[in-house]
């Protein structure tokens, strides 16, 4: 069994980005027919609580100390709170296929991490493809501002889930040993109870105030596929992912997400792939290349 920990670490790192990659589009057609931001969020965080939590019921207790409750609350900021929120809230206003894009930066930001929080030092290389790769955020960016429709992105959002890449990425560098000493459920369960203690008290004006009776079944459809499996499915998966591969690989997986979201996006009509686009992907994949075979060959494997 042990020899086959790395494979399904693998593969389920490849299904959680490619159902990640499915829901941008998904969830921005239904944030186009109703569902806010905010309420997406609220959703996403309180559905995936209740299902982590009766997913507990049927496995075996495991015991954890306070101490790292509480610190599930802090991986529960960074990985879910600020990631989330910056996500979603930023799909909202630029296009999935921009910020299935932006996603691929995360190793990027990894890297930049490493070396102000462990102390790992930054070849010629590296530096390399951290220029190349804001070379490639910097292009779509400057695609956004001079967009004239968020079918090709919107500045505000692509920001946004920059800031979501760059919380993601200080949550794996500082809580990469906590997620490994517990099991999948054990970690999901406290991380969204926290994330959802957190997020409603900010999220109970806005689910109310939606337009319930004019919102189509089909965004519904949409809005529990990102509940059930864009956020609980795709987030048992990634945890199984992080039990076994370092941080570095782990978010390497993010190339992934645009294959899937840029081609269900312009097939759905829902994202216009323009050739500023196909430039910044160059230079963001080629930098995250770069960083990545920079690793020592422990990183890599």
């Amino acid at each position: 069994m042990d020899n086959n920990k790395p494979l399904q670490a693998h593969l389920s790192m490849f299904m959680a980005e490619a159902i990640w990659g499915l829901m941008a589009p998904l969830g921005k057609d239904a944030m186009n027919h109703g569902v806010d931001g905010i309420s997406m969020v609220s959703f996403r965080v309180t559905g995936a609580a209740a299902l982590f939590w009766l997913t507990s019921l049927f496995v075996k207790h495991e015991h954890v100390p306070l101490r790292d409750v509480l610190l599930m609350a802090g991986a529960a900021v960074l990985g879910i709170v600020c990631n989330q929120c910056l996500y979603t809230v930023g799909l909202s206003f630029t296009s999935p296929i921009n910020s299935s894009i932006v996603t691929t930066s995360m190793p990027i930001f990894a890297m930049v991490l490493s070396f102000f929080i462990l102390h790992e030092p930054i070849t010629a290389k590296k530096a390399g493809g951290v220029l190349m790769g804001c070379c490639g955020a910097v292009t779509l960016i400057l695609t956004s501002m001079s967009a004239a429709s968020a079918r090709v992105g919107d500045i505000r959002g692509d920001l946004m889930c920059m800031g979501a890449q760059v919380s993601f990425a200080l949550y794996l560098s500082l809580f990469s040993r906590l997620i490994r000493k517990y099991s999948v459920v054990t970690v999901n369960k406290w991380m969204f109870l926290w994330a959802a203690v957190i997020v409603l008290p900010l999220t109970l004006t806005h689910v109310p105030a939606l337009p319930w009776p004019e919102i189509p079944a089909k965004a519904w459809m949409e809005t529990g596929y990102v509940v059930f499996f864009g956020t609980f499915v795709s987030y048992l998966l990634s945890i199984i992912g992080q039990h076994v591969l370092r941080p570095t690989v782990v978010s390497v997986y993010n190339y992934v997400q645009p294959i899937v979201s840029v081609t269900v996006s312009v097939l759905t009509g829902l994202g216009v792939f323009t050739w500023m686009q196909g430039v910044a992907v160059i230079l963001v994949f080629s930098g995250v290349w770069l960083v990545v075979k920079s690793k020592s060959r422990r990183d890599c494997a």
